[in-house]
């Protein structure tokens, strides 16, 4: 429906385009025959009859109809048959030359400088002189040739106009595209950044769940407060799940939505010790070095730098065949260095980060670290063991900023 839409004004354009050209071709004839009429030249034996000029108009005007099309040859034709009417005894004025000045600007509207200047100084000096060769006593020839270079000047403008809306209208469906694009693109974004929140919410909670859930089972007959003890622990970790993960969801709905319930602040490093902590009710023994002066973190870096740490903690109690790991906080002038370690290792995790078979853990920390400007490494250590090492950026916190200024 659109097209055919589309192609119906376009129809209705070129139609009254060319009820234009006619209803001005007939103007400039009838300019033609006016000035036939009124300026044949003093002292000259008048025409014969005046029939031949007005047919040299006519065709003259014909030719314009196609000047769209072929502006050059247009100029030409009406050149040619203007010259062959100075020839027969007429006087040059502005309305003898209307066709070779409507077909001077539709030459500098539709062609480039070049074809401009070549054809219309051509026809400017064969005009001269046919008109000096015909009449050596006519000493006024130039003032009506100047009429000329009105034409010249107004296509000139007019061709210049139109490029400069076409810029207009390309630059707007260039933007039109590439905000297409950037929606699309920030689209892709948000669900990876949702996908990999996500994952190290429940991978993390849900491991270390199974785990406690496992570990409270097998003290259940021997040691039953010891089980009581992992099983209230094990209520604490599935809550703390339930609450990330309404956190996370929560930026899915709308703003403007009142049963919404306020967010809660995403997660960073000050709450390292209560992942800790869960670890550790699950049989992960994790120890913590600090080296440097810690230092206020952007929301983003902070954000970063717990959820790395989280997955890796995910990926010992998978995969470590030892439960005993080592972070390391390491705060540089620049940057903050994470490792987390564990000695001793049963199964490597997917280093490639495919997640092909093994999940998405270790490509979802890379993406993490580059999204803040950092970098990751995870591999087998060369003592035993696998270790992850993320370098982040040290960007001042909102609050250091402010004190600073």
């Amino acid at each position: 429906m659109i097209t055919s839409w589309t192609r119906g004004t376009e129809g209705r354009r070129r139609a009254g385009r060319r009820v234009l050209d006619m209803l001005t071709a007939l103007a400039l004839w009838v300019c033609v025959v006016l000035g036939d009429s009124l300026t044949t030249r003093d002292g000259a034996p008048p025409p014969p009859a005046e029939w031949p000029a007005d047919a040299l108009a006519a065709l003259s005007c014909l030719a314009l109809l196609a000047s769209r099309r072929h502006p050059r040859a247009a100029l030409v034709v009406t050149a040619v048959f203007t010259m062959i009417t100075v020839t027969l005894g007429y006087y040059l004025t502005p309305l003898l030359l209307g066709p070779v000045m409507a077909g001077l600007y539709r030459l500098a509207a539709r062609t480039d400088a070049r074809s401009t200047h070549a054809y219309g100084f051509t026809t400017f000096a064969a005009l001269i002189c046919t008109s000096v060769i015909t009449n050596p006593t006519d000493v006024q020839v130039a003032g009506p040739l100047l009429w000329l270079l009105l034409p010249l000047a107004w296509g000139h403008t007019a061709r210049l106009q139109g490029a400069y809306l076409e810029a207009v209208q390309s630059r707007a469906e260039h933007a039109e595209r590439t905000r297409e694009e950037e929606a699309r693109h920030r689209v892709v974004e948000e669900r990876m950044r949702i996908a990999r929140d996500l994952h190290d919410v429940v991978a993390h909670h849900m491991v270390l769940a199974n785990l406690q859930a496992r570990t409270a089972e097998y003290f259940a007959r021997t040691r039953p407060e010891q089980s009581q003890k992992i099983l209230a622990e094990l209520t604490g970790t599935t809550s703390s799940a339930l609450r990330e993960l309404k956190a996370t969801v929560g930026v899915l709905r709308q703003d403007d939505d009142p049963d919404s319930a306020p967010l809660e602040p995403a997660p960073g490093l000050d709450r390292l010790p209560e992942l800790i902590a869960a670890c550790e009710s699950a049989g992960i023994n994790v120890t913590v070095t600090t080296e440097g002066e810690p230092r206020p973190l952007s929301p983003g870096v902070d954000l970063t730098a717990f959820r790395i740490v989280q997955e890796a903690l995910t990926n010992v109690t998978k995969h470590a065949a030892s439960k005993a790991a080592h972070i390391r906080l390491d705060y540089a002038h620049t940057r903050l260095l994470i490792t987390v370690t564990n000695e001793e290792a049963a199964t490597v995790p997917d280093t490639a980060g495919s997640g092909s078979g093994r999940g998405f853990g270790l490509m979802g920390m890379r993406e993490r670290a580059h999204s803040v400007g950092g970098e990751l490494r995870a591999g087998p250590r060369a003592a035993g063991g696998f270790e992850v090492t993320t370098a982040l950026p040290l960007h001042l916190a909102a609050s250091e900023k402010e004190g600073t200024t």
